[in-house]
């Protein structure tokens, strides 16, 4: 293998815990897990470097959601160990997307059992509950919304509606079994979901200093510097405008920025050999 290639590919599978033993994609014959080879979030999922982007932003938006916060403020060490939730949150993607429905169940039940430690009150007297469904379902629709803009801005403009919509169907399971309800399952009641809840967000002292943690996180050499910084303001011009401007963030030179993110996207296909979906179907056969 290139040495280049090698070492690239070692460093950034580092970021994310792939291959680190977390998580076990093996799948029993006749078991697909919860989506399967032919589903749309086998797809979209699979590419490292719309997943890493549009990861980002969700976290990004995610924090605007005040009871979504408090549960990072108040119960996480979130600014010396973002880049490990960072990890986590692939872990948990990636089991939930390739693994066997037993891995998928396993990942799930242990996320529900950290919600269940995760509550408290709000600045305002007002308490909060990870597992309350509709803070569940904003989570879940920050994440997937975000997830599929950089699948289109980054990998696959040309997919279809149906095929977004059939993306977002397929994750109401996820969604549903961590606990949420009425969640939106196509681009249309997505789009509107999130019209209706920008009511509820804030920005305030604290969602700052998460933002901070978040788009100033520290990494270990010059490589993955650049690949942060790049992969963050990648994440900051795929942000909905509004969300943009509640965070007081702006996008420099977006055409700069998507150029930069693409060739960035192309190097990591390169150096990683592929997409997931791929690797894991290569594997499966």
């Amino acid at each position: 293998m290139n040495p280049l290639r090698q070492t690239i590919a070692r460093q950034i599978r580092g970021l994310t815990g792939a291959g680190d033993g977390a998580i076990d994609l093996r799948r029993p014959p006749g078991d697909d897990g919860l989506f399967g080879p032919g589903s749309v979030s086998w797809r979209v999922h699979g590419d490292f470097s719309s997943m890493m982007i549009g990861g980002t932003a969700a976290l990004l938006m995610q924090m605007l959601h005040p009871g979504a916060l408090a549960g990072v403020w108040d119960h996480s060490n979130f600014q010396r160990d973002m880049l490990g939730r960072l990890k986590r949150t692939a872990q948990f993607i990636a089991g939930t997307t390739y693994g066997s429905t037993a891995e998928a169940e396993r990942l799930i039940g242990h996320v529900r059992h950290i919600h269940d430690r995760v509550h408290g009150v709000l600045p305002d007297g007002l308490p909060y509950d990870a597992n309350d469904p509709h803070l569940l379902t904003w989570v879940h629709v920050a994440e997937t919304d975000s997830f599929l803009r950089a699948y289109l801005r980054y990998r696959d403009p040309e997919l279809s509606r149906a095929d977004q919509d059939r993306y977002f169907a397929e994750n109401v399971v996820v969604a549903e079994r961590l606990g949420a309800r009425d969640v939106p399952d196509s681009r249309a009641t997505v789009d509107a979901w999130l019209s209706a809840v920008r009511g509820e967000l804030r920005c305030d002292a604290r969602t700052r200093a998460v933002r901070d943690a978040l788009l100033h996180q520290p990494l270990p050499n010059p490589f993955l510097k650049g690949f942060g910084a790049l992969n963050t303001a990648a994440a900051i011009d795929l942000l909905p405008h509004w969300a943009r401007a509640m965070l007081e963030l702006r996008s420099p030179a977006p055409m700069g920025v998507r150029a930069g993110a693409q060739g960035m996207a192309r190097m990591l296909r390169w150096a990683l050999g592929g997409s997931a979906s791929e690797k894991t179907a290569r594997a499966q056969g």
